[in-house]
Order: structure tokens, then sequence, then C-alpha cells
């Protein structure tokens, strides 16, 4: 594959770089094995989001090995009507014995629970979200906000508050809705180590800080 072939979808039109990510998506069993999965496991609201598809997209653009750099996949649901730890775990059992025997770890998370644990575990305040997709507009890089749900007419659904030519353009862009400098800095420099191809967009503040 030639050294610039992985750029070959950057700035192209909106609707065939969602066409090429599910095309992406549907190319990879282990994604296709969990977005099939969260749907027999019927969770109101749920979406298989971040590092397993964008990851996977870098990984066919650049022709590396399927699930290099894939630590898990982050799945999320919905559910107000019970916000307890032991309502959620419940859940995490049942995902957990539907998904045993995947390559990677399946993590599954109620977003309707982020807002009580999120300040105490990241030391910063977080809004009450009123749907799984509302999640995105909260990541630390735009980039990372991207999610995808497996509908029953088998078609795909594509959720992405910022677009998706961050992803196709190898480009960790900073989000800040929230003070996650630091987390954008972790994982863009855990992505640039794997993907050497990307660029990195420094956070807001440190543009404007004397070198």
């Amino acid at each position: 594959m030639p050294a610039t072939d992985h750029l070959r979808f950057a700035g192209a039109d909106p609707a065939v770089q969602r066409q090429i990510l599910e095309g992406i998506v549907r190319g990879e069993p282990v994604l296709m094995t969990v977005l099939e999965g969260l749907r027999e496991l019927d969770l109101p609201d749920p979406l298989l989001g971040s590092g397993a598809i964008y990851n996977t997209v870098w990984n066919v653009l650049t022709g590396r090995p399927a699930l290099t750099g894939i630590k898990d996949a982050d799945v999320v649901y919905f559910d107000g009507s019970d916000l307890s730890y032991e309502a959620e775990d419940a859940v995490i059992q049942r995902a957990a014995a539907r998904f045993e025997g995947l390559p990677i770890p399946v993590e599954v998370r109620n977003q309707a629970r982020v807002h009580i644990w999120f300040p105490q575990k990241f030391g910063t305040p977080y809004p009450q979200l009123r749907s799984s997709a509302e999640m995105m507009l909260y990541f630390a890089s735009k980039t990372h906000a991207v999610a995808a749900r497996l509908e029953v007419d088998d078609s795909i659904s594509i959720f992405s508050p910022f677009g998706l030519d961050d992803i196709f353009a190898f480009r960790v862009t900073p989000n800040p809705a929230l003070d996650n400098r630091l987390t954008h800095h972790a994982k863009a420099e855990r992505n640039k180590a794997i993907w050497p191809e990307l660029t990195i967009v420094p956070w807001p503040e440190d543009d404007a800080r004397p070198d």
C-alpha cells in the first residue's frame, strides 16, 4: 500500500465517509459479533463506540493487522430507570457471558450513571446525559467521538457529532467541552505510538503557552 494511500478518504463527502466506515465495520468480524450481541442483549439505546471503531479504520487504511492497538470494545447503553451500581453490574455480567471468548474484552457502561461517578474519579463535574450518543459531546478528542448500532433490519446507524473527517484524515483533534487536556494528550501519545501517520492537534491552551 502506498505511503499516502491511507488518506484517500480525507476530505471526502460526509456521506461517502459514512459509507466507507460502515463497510469497514461490516468487514471486521469482531466488531460485527459485538454489534450482533449488543442487539441480542436488547439493552436500551445501545452503542458500540470509540477505539474499536476508529482504530479499526486506521488499521484497515494503513494495512495493519486486525485489532492492532485495540484494547477493548466500549459498549454503552442508557437506562435512567435504575441508577444503582447493582443494576449496571447485572448488565455487565450478562454482557460478559454473551461476549465470552472474544479476542478483546467488552466494557459495558450505563451512560445514565456517568454524572454520578465521573466527578469523584476524574475531579471535574460531568453533565447528566439524556442519551447514549450525548456522551460523545464530552470526549476529550473529537476524533474519538464515533459510535455504531446494528438495527433490527440489519442496517448500521453511525453516530458522529463532529463528523468523520478527523478519523479519515488521521488527525486527533481536541474537544475542550470539559477540562480533558491530560486525557487528550495521553490518548494522543498512545495513538501516535501505534499509528505514526497521525497528526496530533494540541489542546487550545497549549497553543497559547510560551515555549
